[in-house]
């Protein structure tokens, strides 16, 4: 099993690998009815969990937002953690998932590192959408909330990778663009 630190650098990895040539709204509705679709089929789902999901601006505009599932799994509070989650991008420009694992590396709590709970939460999967050749800051998160961290930040990785092939696809001429 990987150590905290090497999960740290993985993540940061794919936050300097998984960018964007440009972000428009059609984009946000698309990767977030893909992670909807991708929950939907997960085991989690399967097993009667629920989601919230949300694609902001680091300016705080809403690009696309949904719930997935009944109960707990979806109520204010777990709207709450997700605001939580995307404060910490807004303020390190980095994922909750690898901020979680590089503090736990470090051997330093949240606190000591300017991210007091409840203010800041590190459960769950919030990610910085970049731009690429972009080294000032994140344009974007991308967040859901199921209470797993490890699964809400794989759930995006592989949404983002699933995304960024079928772009590369469409960029050749044999995907339609519609199928983003």
């Amino acid at each position: 099993m990987p150590s905290d630190g090497e999960l740290a650098a993985d993540a940061l990895n794919e936050e300097s690998i998984l960018r964007f040539p440009s972000f428009k709204m059609e984009d946000a509705v698309t990767l977030g009815m893909n992670l909807r679709k991708r929950f939907r089929a997960s085991m989690r789902h399967a097993k009667g969990k629920g989601c919230v999901i949300s694609i902001q601006t680091m300016q705080g505009a809403t690009m696309f937002a949904c719930a997935v599932g009944e109960g707990s799994d979806v109520s204010l509070d777990s709207w709450w953690h997700i605001e939580g989650m995307i404060k910490v991008v807004r303020r390190t420009g980095h994922s909750t998932f690898y901020i979680e694992k590089g503090a736990a590396a470090i051997g330093k709590p949240p606190e000591q590192l300017g991210l007091p709970f409840p203010e800041y939460r590190l459960d769950g999967g919030a990610f910085p959408i970049w731009l690429q050749n972009s080294s000032v800051g994140p344009i974007g998160i991308i967040a859901i909330y199921s209470g797993s961290s490890v699964e809400d930040h794989h759930l995006i990785i592989s949404t983002l990778r699933s995304y960024f092939s079928k772009m590369s696809q469409s960029d050749r001429g044999s995907v339609a663009a519609t199928d983003r």
